[in-house]
């Protein structure tokens, strides 16, 4: 893979894509979190996906080693192999790309093709979990607070989402350290989601996704 897209993008924004190698090398370093299925990561210069494509990698190979004997323990546990990884990025082709390797390596994972339910649920999840936005400021390309996402399995096809502000996440680690007069803030009054939605399953999440298009 060439590691620059070009010079000119080296000096606007420093951009300079991370060798395969060395992805390997630093996701070994938390080997045992890669492998599990529910832990989240969140890469806040995501470029096209070069880490996040690897961790759903290592995660979709541990869904293949539970649940391979059920195809529906198996679908279900992809998509939340997808929900739990996360991106910011602020060019646009860029995050276009991201979202786009990422919904192929799990259509190639479940043989999925366009019409299917799952393939639309988790092009609606990657619109949600890929931001196109600015990490450093915090705010979307709308200008907006960057909200991620957190989803849970509930078990038995349904799942669960609540929607935090980056920004609020973020610092609360400012609250957290011992003998700070707010170390025993109430993690009820840092932790509370702007939004809470009902169990969905997928059906009901490709429904809120629509088409898939290219958007960013």
């Amino acid at each position: 893979m060439n590691l620059i897209k070009s010079k000119q993008r080296i000096a606007d924004h420093g951009e300079v894509f991370t060798p395969a190698w060395m992805v390997d090398a630093m996701l070994d370093l938390v080997k045992g979190e890669t492998e599990r299925i529910d832990a989240r990561f969140l890469e806040p210069a995501c470029g096209s996906g070069n880490f996040l494509v690897r961790i759903l990698q290592r995660k979709l190979t541990a869904v293949e080693l539970k649940y391979a004997k059920s195809d529906f323990e198996k679908r279900h546990y992809a998509l939340l192999a997808v929900m739990c990884t996360y991106g910011i990025e602020l060019l646009p082709d860029n995050i276009a790309e991201c979202r786009a390797n990422m919904l192929e390596i799990l259509a190639d994972y479940l043989n999925l093709d366009e019409s299917d339910d799952l393939y639309r649920a988790a092009f609606y999840v990657l619109s949600q979990n890929l931001v196109h936005g600015d990490a450093l400021k915090m705010r979307a390309s709308d200008d907006q607070p960057i909200t991620f996402a957190e989803w849970g399995y509930l078990g038995k096809g349904k799942f669960q989402r609540r929607d935090f502000r980056l920004d609020v996440l973020t610092g609360a680690s400012a609250y957290s350290r011992e003998g700070d007069l707010f170390a025993n803030l109430g993690k009820h009054e840092i932790f509370t989601p702007t939004k809470t939605y009902p169990p969905m399953t997928v059906s009901e999440l490709a429904a809120n996704g629509g088409a898939p298009k290219e958007s960013v």
